[in-house]
C-alpha cells in the first residue's frame, strides 16, 4: 500500500511529496479569513488545504475550561469556542477548494464532527496527534472507508501499532505523519530519526512529517529521508492573532516549501555512476598526462618532465603513476598530451 489517492492526487514514495497547508484555526473563527488563506495557498501552488471541524459539546466536557495549552493563555475550550466554524462555513470552504481544484482536508475532533464531515461529502480525513491513541474514534472514522492521514505526535510505536491495526483491519488507505507536539518545536526536538523509525516499523505505509518548527528546514530534511507528505501551519498574515500563528508559514514560505520539496524529491535516489549527460564535460574537465619539458627519445618519464593538465582526451591522469619510470619511444615536444604509442611500456625489452 505504498501508493494511495487523496481525490485525484496519488500519494507515495515515488510521487512528488504532498504539501498540506494547514489553516487549522488560524482564521480565528472568521470564514472570510479562511477563504483568503485558501486563495493565497492556491496562488502559490498548494494542492491541499486543511481545516479543523469542532463540535464542542461532543468534543469536550466543561472541565476543559480549566485546561490551558502551554503555548496559549486561554483554555482549550475558549480557543475552540472562538475559532469553531459552522457546518455551512465548512461547506463554503469545501466548495471553494473544489472550484479551485485543490484538496479540502479536515480534522474531526469528535464523533459528531466526523459524522458531519461525512455528511457533507468529504473525500478523506486527517486525524490529529491527540487522537492517535483514541482508538474508538479512529475505528469510527475508518468505517467510512475513506483515505486517512494520521499524525503521531505524543505517541510511541507501541501506542501507534493498535491504530495501524484498526486501519489495516478496516482495509482503508492511510499514511502516518511523524510529529512533535511542541509549539514551536526546537530543531533538536524535531527528531527526523523518529520518522525513520516509522518507515522501518511500517514499511508498507507512506510516511511523512507534520512539522511545528520555525521555517521549512525540517520539512526539507524529511523529504530527503523519504517523506511522502509534509504539513505546515499556514497563514496569510503573520500579524494576525492566534495560538498557531507563531509556527505558521506565510504564502512566500509556502511557495518555497512547495518548490523545495519537489526539487529535493527529484534530486533523491540514483546510483554513483557516470551519466551519459556528463560525458561532454569530461572532454574539458578531466586532465591528461602531458609533457612539461622537451623529452628526447629513450628518456625516462619522471615528475620532472611530465605532469597532468586539462583537457581530457589523452592518457587520463589516473594512469600517471603507471607512466613514471617508462621510456619515450620518440622525441616529444613540450606541452603536448602523451599518447599510448609514445611510451615503451615493457622496459625489459
Amino acid at each position: 500500500m505504498l501508493d494511495f489517492r487523496l481525490g485525484n492526487r496519488l500519494i507515495g514514495t515515488k510521487q512528488t511529496p504532498l504539501v498540506i497547508a494547514e489553516v487549522g484555526i488560524n482564521h480565528g473563527g472568521e470564514v472570510e479569513k479562511a477563504k483568503q488563506m485558501v486563495r493565497d495557498a492556491y496562488s502559490v501552488g498548494a494542492e491541499c488545504v486543511k481545516f479543523q471541524m469542532h463540535i464542542i459539546e461532543d468534543e469536550m466536557v466543561p472541565i476543559a475550561k480549566e485546561s490551558v495549552p502551554g503555548h496559549t493563555k486561554e483554555s482549550i475550550w475558549e480557543i475552540i469556542e472562538k475559532c469553531a466554524l459552522t457546518v455551512e462555513e465548512h461547506v463554503e470552504l469545501k466548495k471553494l477548494c473544489e472550484d479551485l481544484g485543490i484538496i479540502y482536508l479536515c480534522t474531526p475532533f469528535s464523533r459528531a464532527a466526523a459524522d458531519t464531515l461525512e455528511s457533507i461529502g468529504i473525500q478523506s480525513y486527517k486525524i490529529g496527534s491527540g487522537e492517535c491513541n483514541n482508538y474508538p474514534l479512529i475505528k469510527h472514522i475508518a468505517e467510512f472507508q475513506k483515505p486517512i492521514i494520521l499524525s503521531t505526535g505524543m505517541n510511541d510505536l507501541e501506542s501507534i501499532r493498535p491504530s495501524v491495526k484498526i486501519l489495516k483491519d478496516a482495509e482503508v488507505d492511510f499514511a502516518l505523519l511523524h510529529c512533535t507536539s511542541l509549539y514551536p518545536t526546537p530543531y533538536e526536538k524535531v527528531r527526523l530519526g523518529a520518522m525513520q523509525d516509522l518507515i522501518n516499523a511500517f514499511p508498507e505505509v507512506p510516511i511523512g512529517l507534520s512539522d511545528h518548527s520555525v521555517g521549512n528546514y525540517a520539512c526539507f530534511g524529511a523529504v530527503a529521508l523519504g517523506a511522502s507528505i509534509v504539513e505546515k501551519h499556514f497563514t496569510s498574515d503573520k500579524s494576525w492573532p492566534g495560538p498557531d500563528i507563531p509556527v505558521s508559514i506565510n504564502p512566500l514560505e509556502l511557495k518555497d516549501l512547495i518548490i523545495g520539496t519537489r526539487a529535493i524529491h527529484v534530486s533523491s535516489g540514483g546510483t554513483k555512476e557516470i551519466l551519459d549527460e556528463e560525458k561532454p564535460t569530461i572532454n574539458f574537465a578531466y586532465s591528461s598526462v602531458v609533457s612539461i619539458k622537451h623529452i628526447k627519445k629513450s628518456e625516462i618519464f619522471s615528475r620532472e618532465n611530465i605532469w597532468v593538465k586539462r583537457p581530457g582526451g589523452g592518457i587520463p591522469a589516473k594512469k600517471f603513476d603507471d607512466i613514471i619510470g617508462k621510456t619515450a619511444i620518440k622525441d616529444i615536444e613540450k606541452d603536448v598530451q602523451l599518447k599510448e604509442e609514445d611510451i615503451k611500456w615493457d622496459c625489459s625489452e
